[in-house]
Order: C-alpha cells, then structure tokens, then sequence
C-alpha cells in the first residue's frame, strides 16, 4: 500500500511540476523567444531524474540486483533518451512550420511521429531479455510496467501542451 501511495504522489507531483513548466516554455517562447534548447534539455533531464528515483524506491531491489540493474537502466535510459532526442526534433519542427504546414508536411511529421513510437516499443522489447538477466521475471515486468507508466504520463503532459493541427479549407 505505501508503494502504490508513493507511486500516485509522485506520479501526481511529476505531472503538476512538468505541465505548468511546459507551458512557462511555450508562454516565454510566445513572447520572448527565451526558451532555448538548453532549457528543454534541462528539464529533460530532470524528468529522467524523477523517473530514475521513481523506479528506484518502488523496485524492491537486492544489493546484487542492484548492482547489475542500474547499469542496465542507465544504457537503456540514454538510447531512450536518443529517441527523445528526436521526438524533441519533430516537435520544434511542428512548432516552426505550425500555421502553414502542408499536407505533405503534416504527413511526414505522422509518419516520423509513428516511427518514432514503434522504435521506443522495439527497444523495450529488445531490453526485456537483458534485463531479464539481471532480474526475475517479476522484476522485470515491475520495471516495464513502471517505465511505461511513467514514459505515458510523460507524453501526455507534452502532448497536451501541442495544439492541434488546423485544418486548411
């Protein structure tokens, strides 16, 4: 029970800090242009902070289990890290081009979009063996279960800071 209250909290405080800093971001690049790279990157990172301390007090973990996992974690976090790299890429790509985008645009950024989805599932599912190695099953599910839990809220809180696409008529 105090794991899954610890869960909810977190998930709660990670989802009240990301969403008003996202739309700080888009508000101050709305007016001022100063929202640079280096402030994305910034909160990037801090969100992995938070899923990295997440995980770590809710996966009951031995000292030996320990020890193998997090440089496991850390190789599987960076190449996800790598994919959000590009998401991050389409979305300022969105954001300069939204208003006049044409179709052939807008498709490709689907396109991009979709791809990118299918890339982070086949590296989960290329991780779950590795990880499997150095935990049990249980273990193992608890981790992806986490992490994909968590990588949703994630999306979420960015996605709703994305207008929609307008239709051209």
């Amino acid at each position: 029970m105090k794991n899954k209250l610890m869960v909810v909290l977190v998930l709660g405080c990670m989802s009240f800090l990301a969403a008003p800093a996202l739309r700080a971001q888009a508000a101050a690049s709305k007016d001022s242009q100063t929202v640079t790279d280096q402030d994305v990157k910034l909160l990037r990172q801090d969100l992995r902070s938070q899923k990295k301390q997440l995980i770590a007090a809710n996966l009951t973990l031995t000292d030996a289990e320990s020890t193998k996992f997090w440089p496991v974690y850390d190789q599987f976090s960076a190449e996800m890290t790598t994919l959000g790299d590009q998401k991050y890429a389409l979305i300022k790509e969105y954001a300069q081009n939204f208003g006049s985008l044409t179709d052939a645009q807008a498709q490709s950024l689907l396109n991009r979009s979709l791809a990118l989805d299918q890339a982070a599932t086949q590296l989960r599912i290329k991780y779950v063996p590795i990880i499997n190695k150095v935990l049990p099953g249980t273990k193992t599910a608890t981790f992806f279960q986490m992490e994909r839990r968590i990588s949703a809220l994630i999306d979420l809180q960015v996605a709703a800071q994305i207008p929609l696409l307008q239709q051209q008529h």
